[in-house]
This record gives structure tokens, sequence and C-alpha cells, in this order.
């Protein structure tokens, strides 16, 4: 009994705290780390587009259905009030009893149709029949303006008028593969690529940020340094479109900064060109070529893996 208190008392003795050394100053100094910080050089890259000056081509199925509401319209609506707009025994009477005896319908691009005739219920069109295709409704178009005119001399010769037509969709650069051309491709987007002088990549234009500049700033600049002073264009909004990060081979160390720098990351702004064009002349950057290219030509001329860091943020007309 004697031993367990001795114990107990020893124990208790141990278990009491003894007195807190200061701690100097000296001692609360933090050293400074020696690590290598990793980072990357920020870079900006332009998306200079053109948008689509026409529309795109229909597909059979739109054709066919935009038809068949034109026809179902005719069937619906009330018959067209002829004296109301031409005055009995007029020349302006003369030309409309001619033109509707021809299409048979007030309508002047669905076809020889008759709405309210037994057969107007049958508006289907037959296989291979080419009043539901734009170029068909086109040229009916451009007959109907068509107006017959007497010869004043004799007046017993007829002829018509012809009427100005609308300038093709296929342009001069499209046939000749002008592609510094703005006037081409008209229903696709068009995108500014260049060629930078020693290196056979194409690429969008880009550069480094200067100071503490943004990147819309730096886009603005990057236009003018590549494309000249002689372009129309607008930067929208101050946000990227997306981001590609460009790994080195190799990790360049910065001792003074304590950085190793281990790559660029670029970032896409978009832009708009309204007027003007490209100018290698009037560039501040050392181009050797440049290009308007729509998304397909882009890919056939874009190395993989640049072809991959922006096919998802490129417009797919």
């Amino acid at each position: 009994m004697e031993d367990q208190r001795q114990a107990s008392a020893a124990t208790a003795f141990a278990s009491k705290p003894g007195p807190v050394e200061p701690i100097s100053k000296e001692d609360t100094t933090i050293s400074p780390s020696t690590s290598i910080r990793d980072s990357y050089k920020v870079r900006a890259s332009v998306l200079l587009s053109r948008p689509p000056i026409l529309t795109r081509d229909l597909t059979p199925f739109e054709k066919a259905y935009f038809l068949y509401q034109r026809r179902l319209n005719e069937r619906l609506a009330l018959p067209f009030t002829r004296y109301f707009y031409y005055q009995r025994g007029t020349p302006g009477d003369v030309e409309w009893k001619r033109k509707i005896k021809e299409r048979q319908t007030p309508a002047r691009d669905i076809g020889v149709y008759n709405a309210y005739s037994k057969k107007g219920r049958k508006d289907e069109l037959l296989l291979g029949a080419t009043e539901s295709e734009p170029e068909e409704q086109m040229e009916a178009l451009l007959r109907d303006a068509e107006v017959e005119v007497q010869n004043p001399e004799d007046g017993q010769e007829v002829k018509k008028e012809k009427v100005e037509r609308p300038l093709p969709k296929v342009t001069q650069a499209d046939e000749s593969g002008d592609r510094r051309s703005l006037d081409r491709a008209l229903k696709s987007s068009l995108y500014l690529v260049v060629k930078y002088r020693g290196d056979q990549r194409w690429w969008f234009p880009e550069g480094s940020l200067e100071g503490k500049e943004s990147l819309h700033t730096a886009a603005e600049r990057m236009i003018v340094q590549t494309g000249g002073v002689n372009m129309n264009t607008w930067v929208v909004g101050n946000v990227p479109l997306g981001h590609y990060v460009r790994a080195y081979s190799q990790a360049q160390r910065d001792d003074k900064k304590n950085l190793g720098l281990r790559g660029e990351k670029v970032f896409f702004m978009k832009a708009r060109i309204m007027a003007g064009q490209a100018n290698l002349q009037g560039a501040l950057e050392d181009l050797e070529d440049f290009q308007w290219l729509a998304r397909g030509e882009i890919q056939t001329i874009f190395q993989p893996r640049d072809w991959n860091a922006v096919k998802n943020i490129l417009g797919e007309r």
C-alpha cells in the first residue's frame, strides 16, 4: 500500500508543467522558400471574322415545307379582287389577265396551281418537280416581272422588257480561288489567318500582353499590327471565347522572380470586321501572307493540335 502511494505521488509530480521559456524574435523569422513556382506566359489571339452575307441553302425537306405552306395559304385566302386594283379594260387589267392565265394563281412563285379547282388539294409535288427550288422560283418571279410592250412603229410586234437579274451567289473570287478576298464564300463566316515570316504554320493573329494591358486592348492592338489601319473592326466583349495551353518541352527558369515558365496560355478574343481589308504593307508584324478562310478550309491547313484547340469555338457557318 505504501508503494502505491509513492508511485502516485511520483506520477503527479511528473505531470506538472514546467516553466515556459520565452521565444526570441530570431526563432520566429520565416525563411523564404527556395522552391520554383510554376508560371505561364499570357498571350492574346484574335478570331477576326466576317459574318455570312447570304443565308444557307435550304434542305429538301425545308423547300417542300415552305412551298406547301404557300399553296395552303392560297387555298385558305379569299379570292383576289381584281377590279379593286385594276380598272376594267386598262393596260394593267390586260397584263393581269395574261399573267393569271399562265400561272392560274395570284401567287407568283408556287408554280402552275389553281387553289379553287377540283385539284386544289392535290398540292403535293411529284418526284423530280422543281417548283420548290429557289432558282426555279427566282426565274418565275423574273418572268412575271417582264412587261409586254408593242412596237410603236407598226403596233403589232410584241416584246417583253427584260428586268435586272440578281447577282450570282458565286463570285469571281470563288471562281478564281482568291483566298485573300472577302467577297467569297458568302454563305459562311471567314476568319483571318496569317503566316509569320520564318514560320510555315498558319495561325490566328497573336501576341504577348504588354505591361498591364487587358486582353481586350491587346486584341485591338494585334488587329492593327497584323492587318494595318485600313480595317473597321470591333472586338466583341472583354471575355475570351476560350484558351489554349501551349506547353514548353522544357521549363524556362527565371531566377530573379523565382519562376519556372511551363508554357504559354493563349486566350482567344472574338472580333468582327465591318469594312476594309487587311494590308501587309501597313502591318507592323513581320508577316509573310494572310488568308480569309471558312471553318472547313481552316481544318485543312492547321496542324492537328492547333485545330483541336479551336474547333469548338469556331462557328459552323
